[in-house]
């Protein structure tokens, strides 16, 4: 098969799920259970001076597999498409032990507790990526391998992680993979004792070694407030310093709108700044995405994102997607 026949009978299996009513949770007894999604879309690209881009496609499928045997949960996660664009990857591979009282320990490889928007499709509220997570330096790391310890209360939860590193491996699916020529540390701190409101500051830093050549600091700051059941508002900020030619900041502004239990519209403003002379990297994006929830499992949202350069130019894009849980 084909390459493009590949991208076409992936982008059918995701439009299957437009045909479906009903997919419960898979339980497969009281230790174990199997969840997931797969994600579908269409995209449409312009940018200033150039050809206009387009493609099918289906963007992402993820199993999750989780063994609860208390104070243990484990859980092991496959991902497509992986590091080489076209393969199935072990993203999620990671052990917690509830220690009581609001600790637990983790070992691993998971996510990084940094950025407002999510990593998983399905738990994002739009297409696209604002600066914080995407912008020119990539200022919110992704995955990584390590332990960490996690406390959580109702009011208030934090969190540190000693990694293999943060930014120093292959891909953002995975560390280096070890400690001895670099190390890679995170920390949080979160407030939700006020009802709707959340302020969450974070760090991470990777020291210099391997891969790198000046150590890496990030700092990401973001709020939440849910005004009623209709309206949140939010905002990110984060730094970025990897030494000469490698800082920056990066922002957003959020807000969300319900005009019903199954529409939803977000308004987004983003943007970075690079201490460079690139000017191009500098720019402000601008996303409104209307989303459709047709069942618990199904929801079909489309975007439109302009992209405006310090340089002068500018890209548009418009996309539709179809996104299928269990």
């Amino acid at each position: 098969m084909t390459k493009h026949s590949l991208k076409l009978a992936g982008w059918a299996i995701a439009l299957l799920a437009l045909t479906a009513t009903t997919f419960a949770d898979v339980k497969l007894n009281d230790n174990f259970s199997v969840g997931g999604y797969a994600v579908g879309s269409y995209q449409y690209t312009k940018v200033s001076g150039s050809p206009a881009g387009d493609h099918f496609d289906l963007d992402t499928v993820k199993t999750l597999f989780t063994a609860s045997f208390k104070p243990v949960t484990g859980v092991v996660s496959l991902y497509y498409p992986g590091p080489a664009g076209n393969d199935l990857t072990i993203l999620d591979a990671y052990a917690t032990y509830d220690a009581g009282g609001g600790y637990s320990v983790t070992a691993g490889k998971f996510l990084s507790y940094l950025g407002y928007e999510a990593f998983d499709p399905v738990n994002m509220t739009q297409i696209t990526y604002g600066a914080p997570t995407s912008g020119p330096l990539f200022t919110i790391p992704a995955y990584h391998s390590g332990i960490k310890l996690d406390y959580g209360t109702d009011a208030n939860s934090f969190g540190l992680a000693l990694l293999d590193s943060v930014y120093n491996g292959p891909n953002i699916y995975k560390g280096d993979g070890e400690l001895k020529h670099n190390a890679g540390f995170e920390g949080y701190y979160a407030y939700k004792a006020t009802p709707g409101l959340t302020l969450w500051a974070g760090f991470a830093y990777d020291t210099k070694g391997n891969l790198l050549n000046h150590s890496v600091l990030t700092l990401d700051f973001w709020a939440q407030y849910a005004v009623n059941k209709e309206i949140t508002v939010a905002g990110e900020f984060a730094s970025y310093d990897g030494g000469t030619g490698a800082k920056g900041t990066s922002w957003l502004a959020f807000l969300s709108y319900a005009s019903s239990a199954k529409v939803s519209t977000i308004f987004r403003v983003s943007g970075a700044s690079l201490d460079s002379t690139v000017e191009a990297s500098d720019y402000t994006q601008y996303t409104v995405c209307p989303t459709y929830k047709v069942t618990d499992n199904l929801s079909v949202r489309a975007e439109y994102s302009y992209y405006d350069y310090n340089s002068g130019a500018s890209k548009s894009f418009y996309g539709v997607q179809a996104l299928f849980k269990f």
